[in-house]
């Protein structure tokens, strides 16, 4: 378990973290969403005793990271996969790992095989690929076998195989009861595979929730229809409280009544529906919706459109 309680964290001028209260819980994925700048990166440095909080504190597992007697074993990270010596093999990287911590040769081999380095791990570090790199930094997480990872853009240079394999090794180590918090810009793989969200924006915490109510809660209550007699089902919908649009030929799009008040109406005018499904956001929308007013970076075309 990972528990913040008003971490914060200034750099001169710069509020980075900005009283940060929340809670990692185990058994599930948790995803850390936010835009570039939103504190992030910093937040995870802090849990991990790279950085030390202006004020508030953060633990993992009742502990300040540092007080943990066997540090390794109570928390594996990947904040940065090329953080390796690039003149040693994948196997002496982990090898020299291993031997700061009192951990075997053999946990080194397992390791090594799981994350699909075996035909691999006796080349130099440096020369690998992205993806190898990614692997290779996995490794050094899941080295003595933690009972907390924490993951920033563990799948970013992973081929799709390499992607659903990270998305499987998470879900199985939460499923064992293992705290695992892991932060991607990727909102279609994070939709895949975190059960709960934190978002934070501009060093706050916009929300901490569980994915479906989180993405549920940005979701419209736009119901899409689709009928042979669409025209007819809409002269019958429309009213001060019920607003309904034709979108396209045979297809409306109902806001103001549920799918089920839409489908008795038509049921009681002996009209035929095609299609009727409430529309859910994705996770993306929900995202950008929420982040809209923390975004530090934009584009000039983004400035453009958005005053158009």
């Amino acid at each position: 378990m990972i528990k913040a309680d008003s971490l914060t964290k200034r750099y001169k001028d710069t509020l980075a973290v900005d009283g940060l209260t929340f809670t990692v819980q185990p058994g599930v994925v948790t995803g850390f969403l936010g835009p570039n700048g939103a504190g992030k990166s910093t937040t995870m440095r802090m849990i991990l005793g790279l950085d030390a909080p202006t004020s508030g504190t953060v633990t993992v597992n009742g502990k300040r990271f540092a007080e943990h007697h066997r540090p390794l074993a109570e928390v594996g990270a990947l904040l940065e996969a090329r953080a390796v010596h690039t003149g040693r093999s994948a196997r002496n990287h982990l090898l020299a790992m291993a031997a700061t911590a009192g951990i075997g040769v053999r946990r080194v081999d397992e390791v090594i095989g799981m994350v699909g380095l075996g035909d691999v791990a006796g080349r130099r570090a440096g020369a690998f690929s992205l993806g190898m790199g990614q692997r290779l930094g996995i490794a050094s997480a899941l080295l003595a076998d933690p009972q907390t990872l924490i993951l920033d853009e563990p799948v970013n240079g992973l081929d799709p195989d390499g992607v659903r394999w990270i998305r499987n090794l998470l879900k199985g180590l939460a499923d064992e009861g293992r705290t695992v918090f892991l932060s991607s810009h990727l909102m279609s793989e994070m939709a895949l595979t975190a059960d709960h969200v934190i978002l934070v924006g501009k060093g706050r915490l916009l929300r901490d929730q569980s994915m479906a109510d989180f993405v549920a809660a940005a979701s419209s209550d736009v119901v899409r229809v689709r009928s042979p007699q669409a025209a007819q089902l809409a002269d019958l919908l429309a009213s001060a409280e019920v607003t309904v649009r034709n979108i396209a030929e045979h297809t409306l799009e109902v806001q103001g009544l549920t799918s089920d008040g839409i489908g008795m109406t038509a049921a009681g005018a002996g009209i035929p529906l095609w299609e009727l499904a409430t529309q859910a956001a994705s996770l993306e929308e929900a995202y950008m919706a929420l982040t809209e007013d923390s975004i530090d970076f934009r584009s000039a075309l983004e400035h453009t459109r958005d005053a158009a």
